[in-house]
């Protein structure tokens, strides 16, 4: 299984994963949970995705995919789970298709590694045992490695 469950902080990236990936809203907030240290650690992006959320039309929705691409590895991808922000605003088809999306994403540009905390079920308000499913679903015939960080632990460097 492509699939390996891991405890530790995301942001340490002790598995040299060529691609970091979290769940967000669609209103240009990373305002709570680890969409802070996304927003922190990578500015640009931040921005770019405040101005996807607040164009007219909205440039990104529920179950969008924004692959942020730098210079230097890991690349992010934002998955749109949730409509808003708050404790109830994910639901499992959002979380689903973006899941999809990014998989398709990863094998276009040759991205053989993902590293990712929990979507949808700590901010998000979704039951994690129903998101694992879904996440063991799509990744089921992936060729490369994805890691699931179930456990923060911070890392003491």
């Amino acid at each position: 299984m492509p699939i390996r469950y891991v405890s530790g902080d995301l942001f340490a990236n002790e598995y040299k994963a060529q691609a970091l990936a979290h769940g967000c809203n669609c209103k240009g907030a990373m305002g709570a949970g680890i969409a802070v240290g996304f927003r922190d650690r990578y500015p640009a992006m931040y921005e770019h995705y405040r101005q996807l959320c607040h164009a007219k039309p909205r440039q990104f929705n529920p179950s969008d995919v924004l692959l942020w691409k730098s210079e230097e590895l890991p690349w992010v991808f934002n998955l749109a789970t949730q409509e808003s922000y708050g404790r109830t605003g994910a639901t499992y088809e959002a979380i689903e298709r973006s899941l999809e999306l990014m998989k398709r994403q990863a094998e276009e540009e040759a991205i053989a590694t993902i590293a990712m905390p929990r979507i949808g079920s700590g901010y998000g308000g979704l039951s994690w045992k129903k998101v694992r499913t879904i996440i063991e679903r799509v990744f089921a015939d992936w060729s490369g490695t994805l890691y699931v960080y179930e456990e923060y632990i911070p890392d003491p460097t």
